[in-house]
């Protein structure tokens, strides 16, 4: 008798067997093995509605915008059939969301914006926007203006930041984590403001560079069985249009030595481009939006 396995087993199998078809292809970029990687696992999790973030720019999956919009569309083409309302929104990856890049700094900002510590423009944005998404497709707002409006309620409440501590908990986290994040989140020994080699104003970011630089320190893996170091990262990073001096670095750079930080200063400033002019106004980072009209 062959033994059956569990469906969440099986949808692993799959989606690995998937990613290592990809691999060995050298077809990572495939839209159609992209859509069935992506929608294989939404459609077994018997979802109501699905909301998709997608990702453009250097430091996204689809680096052009045609790419992305591509994909969307059969994303929404596929979802669509099998009766699951879908809405994929479009979002810049050309910089680094938010200020920091690196586990533990995520988390930290993350919890920054749900407390109101500090919410940063651009992941405030997309944040809001994917969240408004779906509580119009759940039925929970009538419109996305309404849902907007909502989330912002959630955030000024409290509410959400209570919403995600139960969350965090139920998952085996630290029930305090949204209360007492230094208790729980590491801290790299080594920080290191990275100074501009020049003052002016930030005009390009090479995010693919910060993301590989990001793996570089330990922050992500080179191989599967690679340990991940949650501590390390890049914060504090200027994105386009912020001025950069002597007195307001480029980034911050968190390192578990002083010569790992100095490589990381070195390949900061040759991924962000500083060139004279004022500081200009940031684009809006949600670029696109695809799917029905609610």
């Amino acid at each position: 008798m062959t033994a059956r396995l569990p469906p969440a087993e099986l949808i692993r199998l799959k989606r690995d067997a998937l990613y290592a078809i990809r691999d060995v292809t050298a077809t990572i970029e495939s839209i159609p093995l992209v859509t069935a990687s992506i929608l294989g696992k939404k459609l077994a999790a018997g979802l109501d509605a699905l909301v998709m973030d997608v990702k453009v720019g250097g430091g996204a999956l689809m680096p052009s915008l045609d790419d992305a919009i591509a994909l969307a569309e059969r994303l929404h083409a596929v979802a669509e059939d099998t009766g699951l309302p879908t809405v994929s929104l479009l979002t810049d990856m050309s910089q680094v969301l938010g200020r920091h890049a690196g586990n533990a700094l995520e988390v930290r900002e993350a919890i920054e914006l749900l407390t109101g510590g500090r919410r940063e423009a651009r992941l405030h944005a997309v944040t809001t926007a994917l969240a408004g998404e779906m509580l119009v497709l759940g039925r929970l707002a009538g419109d996305r203006d309404a849902a907007s409006a909502a989330v912002e309620r959630a955030l000024a409440s409290g509410a959400a930041a209570e919403r995600f501590a139960r969350m965090v908990a139920a998952l085996g986290g630290p029930a305090d984590l949204v209360e007492r994040p230094d208790r729980h989140l590491p801290s790299a020994p080594v920080q290191l403001a990275v100074k501009p080699g020049r003052p002016g104003v930030v005009t390009r970011v090479d995010a693919r560079a910060l993301g590989l630089l990001l793996i570089v320190l330990g922050g992500g893996r080179r191989r599967a069985d690679d340990e991940i170091d949650p501590a390390v990262g890049l914060a504090e990073v200027q994105g386009v249009g912020d001025g950069v001096a002597g007195d307001r670095p480029i980034a911050v750079v968190h390192a578990r030595s002083r010569a790992d930080a100095a490589m990381a200063a070195a390949t900061l400033r040759a991924a962000v481009t500083v060139s004279d002019g004022p500081p200009a106004a940031a684009p809006s980072p949600v670029l696109r939006r695809i799917g029905a009209l609610r």
